[in-house]
């Protein structure tokens, strides 16, 4: 099982990862994008990625506007896992515009 990264931990770790933040048990991240495609498509890639790492998030649709939540529920909270996906992420965000 994953460990829980402790507060300073996911305090660093959101150093480099602009736009999320944490609510409570979560790392969380809200993008607008272009288009509904164009966010429909930033699903999908990202649905491809939590397939491969069989780690997934939540991921709230509301028109272009994402909302992203990590955590690894089998620990309790915030991973390496959850950190790692929140960077993919970010990185599906990017290219999309």
């Amino acid at each position: 099982m994953a460990e829980l990264l402790d507060a300073p931990a996911v305090a660093s770790a959101l150093d480099d990862l602009p736009g999320w933040v944490r609510e409570g048990n979560a790392i969380v991240r809200t993008a607008q994008l272009p288009s509904f495609p164009a966010a429909i498509a930033v699903v999908d890639r990202v649905a491809v990625i939590a397939e491969e790492r069989d780690h997934h998030p939540d991921i709230d649709i509301r028109w272009r506007t994402l909302t992203f939540r990590c955590s690894t529920h089998s620990a309790g909270g915030i991973t390496a896992l959850d950190v790692a996906l929140a960077a993919a992420i970010s990185e599906q965000v990017a290219a999309a515009g």
